[in-house]
């Protein structure tokens, strides 16, 4: 390990929280509270200004909507600060789409997370950024699988990840995860086609013959004894009219 790792490993880094919500700050201050990082939260892009020139930041997170400045703006004013400039900024956003993703990459954002996340997941993006030597995998959108959290810098990954989150080639939103409006492509289904009738044996076909013609038969039969029996009603109402007739 150099002098300046060392140096960088014994000083505790300062990250600045930016949200308006108290319950996110709160949660962000428990969450880091046994980790060797020192964490400023505040309430709004000004107030954290305004802290930077007493306690210069190691890395900003902040959420992209905001009352005064948004998270845009923070992370352009920390990226063309003369000596904040290569501080590493996360953007916090509650939909994280391609038009939010070009807004971060226009602002040079290091990571881009979307809200709610897993604070855990949050604390290792931090720490990848902080310490960029650190092997870690490729950086992507939050999905809440911490695996995709890495560092933008030493590392394998490319100099801008953000800008493979929407390439032809580059990570897509994970299934079943999509944004609020994006409406999924109904898959194509092809009905199953219908196996061709399979002719019976021979057996079955002399079988379903003989039985065609006993019925056959037996309809012929029950013809010829309703006809029978229209014939002896006809005739013994001869006879009872001939018998009334005598009397």
């Amino acid at each position: 390990m150099t002098d300046s790792q060392t140096l960088t490993a014994a000083r505790t880094p300062t990250v600045y929280f930016i949200d308006d919500s108290a319950t996110m700050r709160e949660v962000i201050k428990i969450a880091f509270r046994k980790e060797n990082i020192h964490v400023i939260t505040c309430p709004d892009a000004a107030s954290a200004l305004a802290q930077f020139g007493e306690a210069a930041p190691d890395a900003v997170i902040t959420d992209v909507i905001m009352p005064d400045k948004d998270g845009y703006e923070v992370c352009e004013f920390i990226k063309q600060h003369e000596q904040l400039g290569k501080t590493p900024v996360i953007l916090m956003s509650g939909v994280v789409n391609r038009a939010v993703a070009e807004k971060a990459m226009a602002v040079k954002a290091d990571e881009l997370i979307r809200k709610p996340f897993q604070p855990q997941d949050l604390i290792i993006r931090v720490k990848n950024l902080l310490y960029p030597r650190a092997p870690a995998p490729t950086v992507g959108i939050d999905t809440g699988d911490t695996s995709r959290a890495a560092s933008p810098t030493g590392s394998s990954a490319p100099s801008n990840p953000l800008s493979t989150l929407f390439s032809p080639a580059g990570p897509a939103f994970p299934a079943g995860r999509l944004e609020p409006g994006v409406v999924a492509p109904t898959p194509r289904t092809v009905a199953p086609t219908a196996p061709p009738p399979t002719a019976p044996p021979p057996a079955e076909v002399q079988k379903l013959r003989h039985e065609i013609r006993r019925l056959e038969l037996l309809i012929k039969k029950l013809q010829a004894e309703l006809e029978a029996e229209h014939q002896y009603c006809a005739a013994l109402e001869v006879h009872f009219k001939k018998v009334q007739e005598g009397d």
